[in-house]
């Protein structure tokens, strides 16, 4: 009978999979569990740390909900969620940058006009945003949707406020014939991601603080393009130059302009201080390969 030392259970294990049909399948895990066995080496991990290891992954995914999704926080706190996007999502040719999509996506929000403000009866500084989403070599694209999402102005989303609340600050938005968009939201300020699970506690055994900068989220798409999940930035936001899921992106970074009461780009009168924002949004051509 086979007997396996510290060196020799890393090809053994490899070796289970002879029969594997799956060749990326195989490439993978065989990829995973030699860095496993190695890091295992390395740090010559105890059975008392493996233990919590395994106890942490458990109650990661007990923390999961279909409001909250611990294991995204997980791989955006450890920085593989912006690992992945950026491998497989690359900028070219000035088209907008991908970053994460964060554990407050929701699916379905409502398709509303041009010109709505997604944040009604939302805590925070009425914003008006406006701009283009526009091919690579800089034609309009109309009919591309935006889909949009983003805390109030203390921080807080709509899933964070209890099943009650339903969807606020969301929804979808299409641009015109000339690839034009806008709306009303608000001026998204900086937030900690959720602490009160094992992510958090994590980020507190680390020294680390778990603040994002002020930013909106965006999936942006189009017939024929690929789409982007990508954000608008607050400039001057801060903790912008240490964003707890190393999100942030320079070219995502998005001037506020704060103006005093009076009439809004849409035409109605303000009786508040409120904010402009202009950001124009391209998109790469999609490729053979991907389009099929």
């Amino acid at each position: 009978m086979p007997e396996f030392d510290e060196k020799s259970i890393t090809a053994a294990v490899i070796a289970r999979m002879s029969e594997c049909k799956d060749a990326r399948f195989k490439q993978v895990m065989t990829s995973l569990i030699t860095h496993l066995h190695d890091f295992v080496r390395e740090v010559r991990l105890t059975e008392e740390e493996w233990m919590q290891a395994i106890q942490f992954l458990t109650e990661t995914g007990q923390a999961c909900t279909d409001r909250r999704q611990e294991f995204i926080l997980l791989s955006d706190t450890l920085g593989v969620s912006i690992l992945v996007i950026t491998l497989n999502h690359p900028a070219e040719n000035g088209t907008a940058e991908s970053t994460v999509l964060g554990p407050f996506y929701w699916e379905g929000a409502p398709e509303l006009p041009r010109g709505s403000n997604l944040a009604e009866g939302v805590k925070g500084e009425p914003t008006f945003y406006s701009g283009r989403v526009l091919s690579a070599d800089g034609r309009p694209l109309p009919d591309a949707v935006l889909d949009i999402w983003s805390g109030d102005g203390e921080g807080n989303y709509d899933m964070q406020l209890g099943e009650e609340v339903g969807m606020k600050a969301r929804g979808k938005i299409r641009t015109d014939e000339q690839g034009r968009y806008w709306f009303r939201s608000i001026r998204p300020t900086f937030y900690p991601v959720p602490t009160d699970g094992p992510v958090g506690r994590m980020l507190r055994k680390m020294g680390r603080h778990p603040y994002r900068p002020g930013h909106i989220h965006m999936i942006v798409s189009a017939p024929g393009h690929a789409s982007v999940t990508t954000h608008l930035f607050v400039a001057g936001s801060e903790y912008l130059d240490s964003d707890a899921v190393f999100g942030m992106k320079e070219s995502l970074v998005a001037r506020f302009d704060r103006h005093e009461p009076g009439v809004a780009p849409t035409g109605e009168r303000m009786t508040t201080p409120f904010y402009t924002v202009e950001y124009d949004f391209r998109l790469r051509p999609l490729t053979t390969s991907a389009a099929a």
